[in-house]
């Protein structure tokens, strides 16, 4: 009899690419901790930091890499690692709302992407409206949503483009013609750098 239990909402990799993240990284991977507890696989992807930032990872992390500096060829690698077919991309400084892995599983149910709501520290809340809002009418997402989707929508996509900026968005337009993000009202919190 074949199986037909729905798959392990926990089995999702999780790219984290980082450039001197120490102040914050032990933080956003302390927070993961309980879904990496559950299944969930952390891929941290070091741009030759110069400081402790790929030590600091190493403990709390399945896959600790070093490539050259540059967001985009860093999430690349980090998905060619990654042992799941669904795929987030998570930036250091990024907390994601409870029930996260839940919701990426029933968004992925009738999608092929998508990316949460976010709300940035320290900025008015106008700016984070504007950029939810901006998305859905859109489809376009920034990387500060935290972008999630199946590993083949990445691969039809082409990864993502290795010359900054914004690869997020440059990766969602192409994702857009394989149809329109998930736009999930959950928030994530993420600092409003870029």
């Amino acid at each position: 009899m074949a199986d037909t239990a729905a798959p392990n909402p926990a089995h999702l990799s999780i790219v984290i690419p980082v450039l001197n993240e120490a102040t914050t990284l032990a933080a956003t991977l302390e927070a993961l901790q309980p879904l990496r507890r559950r299944g969930a696989e952390l891929v941290v992807v070091d741009g030759e930091s110069r400081d402790a930032s790929a030590a600091l990872a190493l403990p709390l992390a399945d896959t600790v890499m070093t490539a050259a500096p540059g967001r985009g060829a860093q999430m690349n690698l980090g998905a060619s690692a990654a042992g799941f077919d669904t795929l987030l991309f998570l930036h250091a400084d990024t907390r994601l709302p409870e029930d996260a892995p839940r919701q990426i599983q029933r968004a992925l149910e009738t999608h092929r992407w998508g990316r949460f709501d976010v709300t940035l520290t320290h900025q008015p809340g106008v700016i984070a409206a504007l950029i939810n809002a901006g998305s859905r009418l859109t489809g376009v997402a920034a990387g500060a949503q935290a972008l999630f989707m199946t590993r083949s929508a990445f691969a039809a996509a082409g990864g993502f483009p290795e010359r900054p900026p914004r690869e997020a968005i440059a990766l969602s337009r192409q994702l857009k013609k394989q149809g329109r993000p998930a736009c999930l009202k959950a928030r994530v919190e993420s600092s409003a750098r870029p």
